[in-house]
């Protein structure tokens, strides 16, 4: 697939790909002995209108409109009768102002069609540029932030000089190798994905001691599927964080993957004063969760759905990402 779409982003691939479709289409159109030749020779005369309108034109449209038309036109014109000079000169002809105006039409056309393709592709590739640029910036806000939650409960731990925190470091060796070398990719193995859930459950295991019901479920195949990375620890992580100091609580964390679609569902319990209390000390509205949205938006715009809901006292995530057919 890699080798494909390499390929595919090949400028010259492109262009190649482009002038084919247009020769096929000049000899369906073309009512000659020679079709192959015309369309071939029509090919040769308009080539260069049209990358010197792209290459060195085009550029001025924004900057100066006025400038980009006034160049348009002269283009048009003056390759339309160096075209038609040789046209004359191949078919030994004389020079005729009706043929000059057809070729002319032509001529305008095709610098139309290629000043609107170039815009549409320039237009495209921006696009997936800043796409790009903000899931890279997303998942940098994302790591950090995970990071800081789990370093304050190693110092938790470390001023209690507790046992656990040489297991707890191990434990987040593994997590941060995951985030950090395994994540470099829009998409990772699901398998992989939910290893590093399970590590991170494993992890707070041993912070919290009995004073929290975890409990994750699987149900499915999980091989040969994919997943954008760090997207569901996002949720998980977040139970974690608005669990009760005072009471016993509850993580409930469950992946159904189908063939149609993969089902998560992540619940906890929490005491209503005490998120209130969190939320104005930190003045926060929650970075990693605003993350989850735009990274779901980007990556999956219309195969996905995600409803996020308080009941009683219990707050519950639940996301249904479609698979690609």
């Amino acid at each position: 697939m890699k080798k494909i779409d390499a390929i595919i982003d090949n400028k010259i691939f492109q262009n190649l790909f482009i002038w084919a479709c247009f020769f096929i289409i000049l000899l369906g159109a073309i009512q000659a002995e020679n079709k192959f030749l015309v369309a071939f020779n029509i090919i040769l005369l308009l080539a260069p209108a049209i990358y010197i309108s792209n290459l060195f034109i085009l550029p001025k449209l924004k900057q100066q409109p006025f400038l980009f038309s006034i160049l348009f036109l002269v283009n048009t014109v003056t390759f339309s009768i160096i075209s038609i000079y040789f046209i004359s000169l191949y078919a030994n002809q004389k020079m005729e102002l009706k043929m000059f105006v057809n070729f002319l039409g032509i001529m305008f056309l095709a610098l139309t069609f290629g000043t609107a393709t170039k815009l549409a592709k320039d237009s495209f590739v921006r696009r997936q540029q800043e796409k790009e640029a903000e899931l890279k910036l997303l998942k940098a806000q994302l790591n950090p932030h995970f990071l800081f939650n789990t370093l304050n409960n190693l110092y938790g731990l470390s001023v209690v000089k507790s046992d656990k925190l040489p297991n707890l470091m191990l434990k987040l060796s593994d997590l941060l190798r995951y985030s950090l070398y395994d994540t470099k990719e829009t998409f990772v193995p699901l398998e992989k994905e939910i290893q590093y859930l399970e590590n991170y459950i494993s992890l707070e295991k041993i912070r919290l001691e009995d004073k929290t019901e975890i409990v994750f479920n699987k149900f499915g195949s999980f091989t040969n599927e994919t997943i954008a990375p760090m997207l569901l620890i996002v949720f998980v992580e977040n139970a974690f964080k608005h669990l009760s100091k005072e009471l016993k609580s509850t993580v409930q964390i469950e992946i159904n993957n189908t063939n149609d679609s993969l089902c998560f569902t992540c619940k906890n319990s929490f005491n209503k004063t005490e998120t209130n209390k969190k939320q104005l000390e930190s003045n926060k509205s929650g970075i990693g969760l605003q993350n989850a949205r735009k990274r779901l938006n980007l990556i999956y715009p219309n195969n996905h759905k995600l409803t996020i809901s308080n009941a009683t006292d219990f707050y519950i995530v639940e996301l249904k990402i479609t698979h690609s057919k």
